[in-house]
């Protein structure tokens, strides 16, 4: 089993990718705790993960105060808590974000600062035992703000911004924090998206979020390639990048 892990909880389980996070961890051993806001779904999830699941909990994501019950529940149940992946996400309609607050602050609440609400006690938990792994899917929409989908991206840019100070506060403890930066997946969530080539799929994802947990950057790029592509998206001068229409048109 990899660097000693045996105790893993996985937050926002019922997506297509923490779902084959799910098996691919168990698949290695490990036991596992769930949290995901479908209960039916997350039946699901922990039926295919099989025996590994100790334990599974329904969470509303927007409902920022139970995220440090939740990571005791989990630790409870497993006795510790070894590795953490907090994968969990809302991609909302950005023109819906630019009329009405209500949907602004529900894509910040749950990819923002829900996050942080499990970041905090579990940063806390990591620091004290000194050690631990977590990982928190972000996504490439956070490197520049786009007129597409500048609400989410400014979320997840917070969010990345974010594990960067806790990576370098517990950088002395032991504790390995890494931030998945996510090009588009063909999922659930992207359904309504025109597919192209720089789509990837679920399970080759998990996979390499799995690895990512273990070595390499702490801040990585799934697939690879987007790292190259972001570079690029990132350098261009804010007057060029609002010419060029297939990055700032909507």
């Amino acid at each position: 089993m990899p660097n000693g892990v045996k105790n893993t909880l996985i937050i926002g389980a019922t997506s297509a990718i923490a779902a084959e996070l799910s098996v691919e961890c168990a698949a290695r051993g490990e036991r596992l705790f769930l949290v995901g806001r479908d209960p039916v779904k997350l039946q699901k999830v922990a039926g295919a993960a099989g025996a590994a699941v100790v334990g599974v909990a329904a969470a509303d994501f927007r409902e920022l105060e139970q995220g440090t019950a939740l990571v005791a529940q989990a630790q409870a149940a497993l006795g510790s808590i070894d590795s953490v992946f907090i994968a969990h996400g809302l991609l909302p309609d950005q023109e819906e974000t630019e009329r009405s607050f209500a949907a602004a602050e529900e894509a910040f609440v749950v990819n923002l600062l829900s996050v942080v609400s499990f970041v905090i006690p579990l940063a806390n938990l990591f620091e004290s035992q000194r050690r631990g792994s977590l990982v928190v899917i972000g996504s490439v929409a956070g490197d520049r703000g786009r007129p597409r989908n500048y609400t989410y991206g400014a979320a997840k840019g917070g969010l990345a911004i974010y594990l960067q100070g806790v990576r370098s506060r517990l950088a002395s403890s032991g504790v390995r924090v890494v931030t998945i930066r996510l090009g588009p997946v063909d999922t659930p969530m992207t359904r309504s998206h025109r597919k192209n080539a720089l789509f990837a799929q679920p399970g080759a994802v998990a996979k390499t979020i799995a690895l990512a947990r273990e070595h390499g950057p702490d801040d990585v790029y799934v697939p690879w390639f987007w790292a190259p592509i972001m570079l690029g998206v990132r350098s261009l001068p804010e007057a060029l990048f609002q010419r060029l229409r297939f990055l700032s048109g909507r």
